[in-house]
């Protein structure tokens, strides 16, 4: 019993930190965007209003795929091993002793 805890454990901080991998993509995404912008607003500062809007907008959106892989992580964290564990007691309550 111990060990399958054990493992629960150790696969959901496993899966929380693949879940925090995500959290690359945005970063270099929005440092493209941002990147971008600058040499927009450079080459015709008469569109500053609209190239940064834009830009905002896209890191926004960019941001939500971040956001949603730390709360994945964050459930894996706190809810999920409590969840498995009570499943795994539900199971081998079922199971009849010889």
């Amino acid at each position: 019993m111990e060990l399958a805890i054990g493992i629960i454990l150790g696969c959901c901080a496993l899966g929380a930190g693949m879940a925090m991998i995500a959290g690359i993509g945005p970063g270099i995404g929005e440092g493209n965007a941002v990147a971008s912008a600058c040499e927009a607003i450079a080459r015709q500062p008469e569109q500053k209003g609209a190239v940064t809007s834009t830009m905002l907008m896209g890191c926004a959106v960019a941001e939500t795929t971040g956001l949603y892989a730390l709360v994945i992580a964050i459930l894996l964290i706190f809810v999920a091993p409590g969840m498995f564990v009570g499943i795994l007691k539900d199971a081998l309550t079922w199971i009849p002793t010889l």
